[in-house]
């Protein structure tokens, strides 16, 4: 039996410097850093989160600042572009903000939407989109950007797919998601896949699309500066293990459930390669810092608590400008 995909939880990507991702996102894109930690896996790199007010599960994109890092490689088997939604009639304001800063954009249609396609300074691809529907608007009161220009939340992720079939089985046999649409253009197939009805109750918000982009004869991307490195869905806190077993049952080796402290999550490599995640969403970031005080302080797991001295001498300063002075190490 599938597991209720809720939709799309986060997404990671590799940035170089990390003051500069900070300032990138939080000034420019209006994002909350809302925690700032280390990578689990490799605690001498920051892991930098940004999301909306709080980083509500579909709002939120983290970075692993690899310094020094060189420039990704764009193939196969890879996340290759994130979408954000924004308000109705956000992205004629949101192409003066870009022209402004000097960034590059390119406007086309996908799936009768609009899209507004741009690259952070690494190199991540972004898109945004005014579509609309399926979950309340994002409550933001002291927003940092107009309330026209605020990002609603995660709306689509473009993978890559060498064995696009075989991809969308697992996420509809494993994951419970279905194809909403389909399109052949001059970018080839592309399928669209959208989570299953919510739960009743369930307020998350709108889309959460996989969109799948049928690749044939290209090589395996390789990850750098600018890459996405993974793309986590959501499921309910009550089911992870049940997801993982979802995956076991679709063939795949999904990684044992990880305590990320902030969710729990099982990673796994779809069939064409890309990494992808479900991850729950709690506890959440209010677990270990006030609302008002999310990504002032430089926060560790418990058990990497004694290194705290040895990482902090390692790691770069970095603060979010939402708390200026008010920085803590």
């Amino acid at each position: 039996m599938p597991v209720a995909t809720l939709g799309l939880h986060h997404v990671t990507g590799i940035a170089t410097r990390p003051q500069a991702n900070i300032e990138f996102w939080v000034r420019l894109l209006g994002q909350r850093l809302v925690k700032r930690t280390v990578n689990y896996d490799d605690p001498q790199t920051y892991h930098l989160y940004f999301g909306g007010p709080t980083g509500q599960p579909g709002t939120v994109a983290t970075f692993f600042p690899w310094q020094g890092a060189g420039p990704a490689v764009r193939g196969a088997g890879e996340s290759v572009a994130v979408a954000y939604r924004v308000p109705p009639g956000g992205l004629t304001a949101w192409r003066r903000r870009l022209d402004d800063h000097g960034l590059a954009h390119a406007t086309f249609e996908r799936f009768g939407e609009e899209v507004v396609a741009f690259q952070d300074p690494d190199g991540v691809p972004l898109e945004l989109t005014e579509a609309a529907g399926g979950g309340p608007r994002l409550v933001w009161p002291d927003a940092p950007l107009p309330d026209g220009l605020t990002l609603q939340g995660l709306h689509a992720v473009t993978v890559a797919a060498p064995r696009l079939d075989a991809t969308a089985s697992v996420l509809e046999e494993a994951l419970g998601m279905r194809v909403a649409a389909e399109d052949v253009g001059g970018s080839g197939r592309r399928v669209r896949l959208a989570p299953g009805p919510s739960p009743e109750g369930l307020a998350y918000p709108a889309g959460g699309f996989i969109d799948l982009v049928e690749v044939q004869d290209q090589q395996p991307g390789r990850l750098g500066a600018g890459s996405l490195h993974h793309v986590a869905l959501r499921v309910k806190d009550a089911e992870i293990a049940e997801a993982r077993a979802a995956l076991l049952a679709a063939g795949l080796k999904p990684t044992v459930v990880k305590d990320r402290t902030y969710f729990k999550s099982v990673y796994f490599k779809e069939p064409g390669g890309a990494i992808l995640e479900v991850a729950t969403d709690g506890p959440g970031f209010l677990v270990d810092e006030p609302a008002d005080e999310l990504g002032l302080a430089f926060k560790l797991p418990a058990w990497l608590e004694s290194e705290r001295d040895f990482l902090r001498a390692r790691l770069p300063v970095t603060a979010s400008p939402e708390y200026a002075d008010r920085w803590r190490r």
